[in-house]
């Protein structure tokens, strides 16, 4: 088998019923947290990543994620896989240190040499970042696997959250909406190779430049939208209900293909799962298939940024001239209403 093989079928369907949820992992996780005080954010909270505190000036970040192949081509797997896993150390305002590879490959059906097309892919991310590979482990495995466990750097006081939107905010998203359901296309091959490349773009976008930019505006919170969507990052950052997210559904962005996909029931059983934990802490003003790029898991999405009203235009006109042609302001902090939650 060549390094052309189809990457995307060497991940497993699942016949599960029951999907586990964000909600389901919180309760996982209740009994699991620590009381050392150089733990500055730990699994209490909701947040991107960990932050221990190293010294009163200096604090690293600690994230980790794995994902299957969403494209064929393994070097833009690997590259996308850790553009994904870096994104939450970027999140956070840190700048990216180290990484080490975490593998699970197919030994008996793909070859080392895409193997090492998919690791060259990820180690181009991590030095543009301005990390390095330091390491890894590979396991054997059925299904595909690759990911970054990454270490970040940040002044403790420059830390930025995920759940402390300020009413009166605006919100800013950096990359498009609907790329779960444009991966689950490229599964199926419903997609042409003009929409493969410009997804794959999107993918292998770092969002280092969109966090850079952040960090000379007032910023009160930001999150980088992965596999709970849209809707259950936005959750998240309204603190569980304390604020509610008003989003105007017009100024999404969106990848015109993925309303295409969703219309043919092409979407991704994550999607379903988001619905099904996030819709009743929903108020939706708007009816149809649209509703479901709210939910949609996205892989490697962009940054939800929530920064003062007026710094958003110039925050925008700055993410945008970094490269993040799709950045858009799509919604409002109010003070909490009926849901946490609104798209009208």
């Amino acid at each position: 088998m060549d390094n052309s093989a189809k990457l995307t079928k060497y991940v497993k369907a699942s016949g599960c019923a029951a999907k586990l949820g964000p909600g389901d992992l919180s309760k996982l996780l209740l009994n699991l947290g620590s009381d050392d005080e150089r733990v500055l954010v730990g699994i209490g909270s909701n947040d991107d990543a960990a932050v221990i505190r190293l010294q009163n000036e200096l604090a690293v970040v600690q994230t980790v994620d794995i994902i299957t192949p969403v494209v064929d081509d393994p070097f833009v797997y690997g590259q996308t896989a850790a553009a994904n896993s870096l994104s939450d150390v970027f999140a956070m305002g840190a700048e990216a240190l180290s990484a080490l590879n975490i593998v699970g490959f197919d030994n008996c059906h793909l070859t080392p040499e895409i193997l090492a097309e998919i690791l060259a892919g990820g180690a181009d991310k991590v030095k543009e970042a301005g990390g390095t590979v330091v390491g890894g482990h590979t396991i054997e495995t059925p299904e595909m696997l690759y990911g970054l466990s990454v270490n970040g750097l940040i002044h403790p006081d420059r830390l930025i959250r995920n759940d402390t939107p300020r009413v009166g905010d605006l919100l800013i998203l950096t990359k498009p909406l609907g790329m779960g359901m444009i991966t689950t296309g490229i599964k199926a091959d419903l997609l042409d190779d003009a929409t493969i490349r410009e997804a794959a773009a999107i993918f292998t976008r770092l969002n280092l430049y969109a966090a850079r930019a952040m960090r000379d505006f007032d910023v009160s919170a930001a999150t980088d939208v992965t596999g709970f969507g849209l809707a259950g990052h936005a959750y998240e950052m309204s603190g569980k209900g304390r604020v509610t997210l008003q989003f105007d559904y017009k100024a999404l962005p969106v990848m015109p293909q993925a309303l295409e996909m969703a219309s043919m029931g092409i979407i991704p059983a994550g999607t379903y799962t988001n619905e099904g934990y996030l819709n009743d802490k929903t108020e939706w003003r708007i009816k149809g298939v649209e509703r479901m790029l709210f939910y949609d898991a996205q892989t490697s999405g962009g940054l939800l940024i929530a920064v003062h009203a007026d710094d958003a235009p110039r925050l925008l006109q700055r993410i945008r001239d970094e490269g993040d042609e799709y950045a858009a302001i799509i919604g409002e902090v109010l003070p909490f209403e009926k849901k946490p939650l609104v798209v009208e």
